[in-house]
């Protein structure tokens, strides 16, 4: 149990699982520091008894000053974009952003550094189990740039772990929950289901985490995690047919039953990402996200439960939590 004056410097937290982060923190009595683009949206940040300092993951001088005097650091900043008009910008702040850190923060003298990095990193088994930690995958298997730029950007914090940076790795699955205030892109499939405007889905399957447990896992990897080790943070597996159905069920509406292609489907995706150059709006869909969804990506959280004491609670809590947070926020 840390001391009240233990301070963290949490990155990420106006986006969903790093607010989830800092609100677990600051229940175990840790002085927080929010790391804060000047311009990003703070409305997640809304009463957390916290210091924001500004800052930016592609400005190394202000990463240097955000860590100094710091005891913890969680890096759960990302630029979370499937769809993006200069994909350089998702490298320079996943891989060259999360090395400048990483590495100010062991030249201050941090004690401990959780990375929050991805399931999207990791492999599948081609015989359907799900994937873990040791699943075999190269750079190559990685689709589009935000995968690959969150795979970099792992390799590059194990490259310094290896020189002496005192972090633990956590790979989240697919956290849904409150406070989805962008909403992310699974948040908003969420939201449009509960509305009622998802007449149609594809074939293809998530590991669901309630974003809170998520956030608990963040704690225990600090707790318990072994320095160098990385552990998924998952839930449950479920198909999108699954999903929906649930969420059907939870708002009384009922669940689509026409399943389209995918070869149907990337045709409208091409076309929302041509406007999108036009219109500066994110696409509706992107070819990135048909091309991830022909794979079943589920994730077993074995080692996370074994090491950590990681307990995820069931996925339909999570769906009942994040629809909700929609209702009651305004989205539906």
């Amino acid at each position: 149990m840390p001391q009240l004056q233990t301070t963290a410097l949490v990155t990420g937290a106006t986006g969903f699982v790093g607010s989830a982060v800092a609100r677990r923190l600051l229940a175990e009595g840790f002085t927080l520091r929010l790391l804060s683009r000047p311009n990003s949206d703070r409305r997640n940040l809304a009463g957390l008894e916290a210091t924001v300092v500004e800052g930016d993951l592609t400005d190394p001088a202000s990463l240097k000053k955000a860590v100094k005097g710091c005891d913890a650091v969680f890096h759960v900043a990302a630029d979370y974009r499937l769809w993006a008009p200069n994909p350089d910008e998702l490298y320079q702040a996943n891989v060259d952003g999360s090395r400048a850190l990483v590495a100010a923060a062991h030249a201050a003298g941090v004690q401990r550094i959780v990375y929050t990095s991805s399931v999207a990193v990791l492999g599948i088994p081609k015989d359907g189990r799900p994937g873990d930690e040791d699943t075999p995958v190269t750079v190559a298997d990685m689709i589009g740039h935000y995968k690959r730029s969150k795979y970099l950007a792992e390799e590059a914090v194990r490259e310094l772990a290896a020189k002496g940076a005192p972090v633990v790795i956590v790979n989240p699955s697919t956290p849904i929950g409150p406070r989805d205030v962008k909403p992310t892109p699974t948040g908003r499939v969420v939201r449009d289901a509960a509305a009622g405007k998802m007449p149609a889905f594809v074939d293809t399957g998530l590991n669901v985490a309630h974003v809170d447990d998520v956030a608990e896992g963040h704690w225990l990897a600090y707790t318990r995690g072994v320095i160098g080790q990385r552990y998924v943070l998952g839930g449950e597996d479920m198909s999108l047919k699954q999903i929906l159905a649930t969420i059907a069920d939870i708002t009384g509406r009922r669940a689509p039953t026409l399943q389209l292609p995918h070869a149907a489907v990337m045709p409208v995706a091409r076309a929302a990402e041509f406007l999108a150059r036009f219109t500066g709006r994110a696409p509706v869909a992107t070819v990135e996200e048909i091309r991830m969804s022909k794979k079943r990506m589920y994730f077993s959280c074995a080692k996370a439960r074994r090491e950590l004491g990681y307990a995820p609670r069931p996925a339909r809590a999570a769906l009942e939590d994040a629809v909700a947070w929609f209702r009651d926020n305004g989205y539906l």
